[in-house]
């Protein structure tokens, strides 16, 4: 009797269990179907041939997908000319790259892949967007003057929303890196990012009329500002980036064309800053094309190591004598915080503060500044102009120790 239950018990633990291992099969098996890959291999793109066409329809079927779907391009090193990959899709997509997207040497459209109008997009892997930049920053005259050639950026993102890029490299791109237009709830992740610090214009990523963006973890050398906040920008946030070579960490410039409209909300925190031109710094334009406010823009806790101008706002911003600077610039810059900076500055001048005539600097506070000069042209200083900060807790320099002399040479 006793056997004939053991037995029994045996066959009905035995029944739960192929009933478990069905119900997870059949998990399984629609779990796989719910997950829609489309490898640009499948669409004919070969390592060292060029994708363009394979990658459009490999994007165009993805895109149509009701189910989430995956983009993969897989190792190797993939020719390709500008890409345009459009929205809306059908559901989220995410662009999955193990392998090299290489830009024609000579400059296509304006840029190597472009990313418009979707939302819940992701774009992953330990790939890279490789612009092949030296055969085009020869051409690239945009930090010279204000009508300049255009040339393509490496990625650029255009009305995305809800969106995260991550683990992605972007190297030797011909202009911007990474440029953000029109996007909302976007966030970067150790992203890395390098050229060369003789490449002009080469900004590592730019934000420009975009809201509720985040930038983390990321690394980033390049030519020209690491990150760039640009116009009609609010709510940006960045954390934990280190910046080197480069212009440094910028909100602006500001001012330049009709259009642009106020920023507000961008916060920079705990980035680290290494033989750049400048640290972190505010710059807006003389003789401006419009006047707008530039408010609660924040840094904190910032290592600065041999930078020159480490803490500056610049309201005389006029790289090669592009503008006039008798006309003062109608930017107003209010609600402005430095707070603990820290390191070693390459230029005496550490902190400067140059404020526009027509719109003094309002509310700018200056905490627990401790910056030494590792030079040997003078003692460490400070140079203000129409601004009184509100200054407390460690000062090395001191705030506003001198008067900024007029025409003061702008950084680049």
């Amino acid at each position: 009797m006793v056997e004939g239950t053991t037995e029994i018990k045996m066959m009905g633990l035995r029944s739960n269990i192929m009933t478990l291992l069905l119900h997870l099969l059949l998990m399984l098996a629609s779990t796989a179907k719910g997950q829609s890959i489309f490898d640009i291999t499948t669409y004919g793109a070969k390592p060292n041939t060029d994708i363009t066409q394979a990658l459009a329809n490999a994007w165009k079927d993805a895109c149509a997908s009701t189910y989430s779907s995956k983009l993969l391009i897989p190792m190797g090193v993939y020719h390709l000319n500008q890409s345009i990959l459009h929205g809306p899709c059908k559901s989220t997509i995410e662009v999955r790259m193990e392998g090299t997207l290489q830009a024609h040497p000579d400059p296509i459209g304006d840029g190597l892949v472009l990313f418009q109008y979707i939302d819940q997009l992701t774009l992953s892997g330990t790939g890279a967007f490789d612009g092949q930049g030296e055969k085009g920053w020869e051409k690239n005259d945009c930090h010279l003057k204000k009508i300049c050639t255009k040339l393509p950026m490496n990625v650029k993102f255009s009305f995305v929303t809800n969106s995260m890029v991550k683990d992605i490299t972007s190297l030797d791109s011909k202009n911007f890196h990474f440029n953000l237009l029109g996007c909302k709830n976007v966030t970067f992740q150790n992203v890395t990012i390098i050229a060369p610090e003789n490449s002009p214009n080469t900004d590592g990523i730019h934000v420009s009329s975009s809201e509720v963006i985040n930038i983390f973890n990321t690394r980033i050398s390049t030519g020209d500002d690491c990150i760039s906040v640009g116009d009609s920008n609010k709510q940006i946030t960045i954390t934990n980036v280190t910046c080197g070579p480069g212009h440094g960490i910028s909100i602006g410039s500001l001012g330049k064309y009709t259009k642009e409209k106020e920023v507000a909300g961008v916060t920079v925190k705990s980035c680290k800053l290494i033989n750049t031109s400048n640290g972190v710094r505010i710059k807006t334009w003389p003789d401006c094309a419009v006047a707008y406010t530039a408010s609660d823009l924040h840094f904190e806790d910032i290592e600065m190591v041999n930078v020159s101008n480490p803490v500056i706002i610049d309201q005389e911003y006029c790289p090669s004598n592009q503008c006039n600077k008798k006309i003062p610039s109608k930017i107003k810059i209010n609600n402005v915080s430095f707070k603990n900076i820290r390191g070693t500055s390459a230029t005496f001048v550490a902190v400067k503060f140059i404020c526009s005539t027509v719109f003094s600097c309002e509310g700018v506070e200056v905490t627990d500044i401790d910056l030494a000069y590792i030079g040997t042209q003078g003692r460490i200083t400070s140079q203000c102009r129409n601004v009184i900060p509100i200054i407390t807790g460690k000062q090395n320099p001191r705030a506003c120790v001198e008067a900024a002399p007029v025409n003061s040479p702008s950084t680049d």
